[in-house]
């Protein structure tokens, strides 16, 4: 289990989110990823009509972009999704 953040720069609520997605729960939504992401300046890009379950996060300051496909029918991503997130997070310093 990964040691609780303790980023001065986050607010609480966010230092929770980010906690509970470390523990990579089997029921993380998108939702919370799209808001998790938001903490750390990444908008959701509209990839268009045929882009399909395909999803991208691009942060404009660092040029980085997070592609996934968005999980359905439920709206739990899985654990290899979390994994790849995880990295890339910690690959920027941001975790």
């Amino acid at each position: 289990m990964q040691k609780p953040l303790s980023t001065d720069n986050i607010n609480n609520v966010n230092k929770k989110l980010i906690n509970r997605f470390l523990t990579k729960p089997k029921d993380f939504t998108y939702s919370e990823l799209k808001k998790l992401l938001s903490s750390f300046e990444y908008k959701e890009v509209k990839r268009g009509k045929t882009a399909g379950s395909r999803a991208a996060f691009y942060n404009s300051e660092t040029k980085h972009i997070i592609k996934l496909h968005k999980p359905h029918p439920k709206p739990e991503l899985k654990r290899y999704q979390l994994d790849e997130i995880e990295e890339k997070l910690k690959n920027r310093g941001l975790i």
